[in-house]
């Protein structure tokens, strides 16, 4: 599989400055789990807009939010989806042979 190189802009001073403002602004929370209720911690800001078809927007915080991997990896499915397969789970089960009581009279 090749790997598509990373958009130099991601490296960018301003892009870092306004990521973590947009964090900030976001208190670390996905906003799209938000508005589904759930509560949970994002590491990426995400142009909601695409930067490719609108670098316009590159920075304007309204194009921009707070997400957590697994709603990113869904916003993205064109960058394969990095899932992790599911492992088996396994139970262990003991094997206990008893004899019945016995009543002997």
């Amino acid at each position: 599989m090749i790997k598509k190189k990373v958009n130099p802009f991601y490296k960018s001073t301003l892009w870092l400055k306004c990521r973590l403002i947009i964090l900030e602004r976001d208190h670390y929370l996905c906003q799209p789990c938000m508005r589904a209720e759930k509560i949970t911690t994002a590491n990426t800001v995400h142009h909601i807009k695409p930067l490719e078809d609108h670098p316009d927007l590159a920075l304007e915080e309204d194009n921009l939010e707070s997400i957590c991997p697994t709603c990113h990896n869904k916003e993205h499915p064109e960058r394969g989806n990095k899932q992790k397969r599911k492992k088996t789970e396994r139970m262990r089960a003991t094997v206990v042979k008893s004899t019945p009581n016995r009543v002997e009279y």
